[in-house]
């Protein structure tokens, strides 16, 4: 009689089972098995590059930060939103969008526009100047008490000078764009 080793019912119902299992499978079921496997051992070399590792501990590390600051829930949200708005915009919204972009683009990046600018940076310029605004001092009677604190009356005498020498120079550009 030859003697058998014995072996724990535990590892004989495992034997069975991958014996189970062995007959079970098809070949197409152990191609994809090999090739799945094959993807994730790829996988699994290309997360032990010390680049695409350290890159992917930073990544976690964020987005924990991120959850425990509540800044993802807000991330989170604002792709909702877009999303919504790109699944709700149609192609005639989005023409009509284009459209209001370009006339508020053509009306506002005009040359006139930038001369108002320019003319108004040197109007408060001269207001500055001419205003004096370091040791000013003064105040109405019988104004109400805000009126009187001189740092008011420094911002009135400033607009004022602004507005007059804001005046004075459109009048000069009007007469130079009325003569020839």
């Amino acid at each position: 009689m030859t003697d058998m080793p014995r072996v724990s019912p535990s590892v004989a119902a495992f034997a069975r089972l991958g014996e189970g299992l062995t007959d079970s499978l098809c070949d197409t079921m152990v191609e994809r098995l090999a090739t799945t496997g094959s993807n994730a051992l790829e996988v699994v070399d290309k997360l032990n590059q010390p680049d695409i590792k350290e890159g992917l501990l930073t990544v976690l590390d964020t987005i924990g930060n991120m959850h425990r600051t509540g800044v993802l829930q807000t991330v989170v949200d604002a792709l909702y939103l877009v999303h919504a708005a790109r699944s709700a915009a149609s192609d005639s919204m989005i023409e009509r969008m284009f459209i209001f972009i370009e006339h508020m683009v053509n009306n506002f990046a005009t040359e006139d526009l930038a001369t108002l600018a320019h003319e108004a940076k040197g109007a408060m310029e001269d207001a500055l100047d001419s205003c004096g605004i370091p040791g000013a001092s003064g105040g109405l009677m019988g104004t109400i008490r805000m009126m009187s604190k001189p740092e008011t009356q420094e911002a009135l005498r400033f607009m004022l000078a602004f507005s007059c020498s804001l005046r004075k120079r459109v009048v000069v550009i009007s007469k130079s764009a009325q003569t020839p």
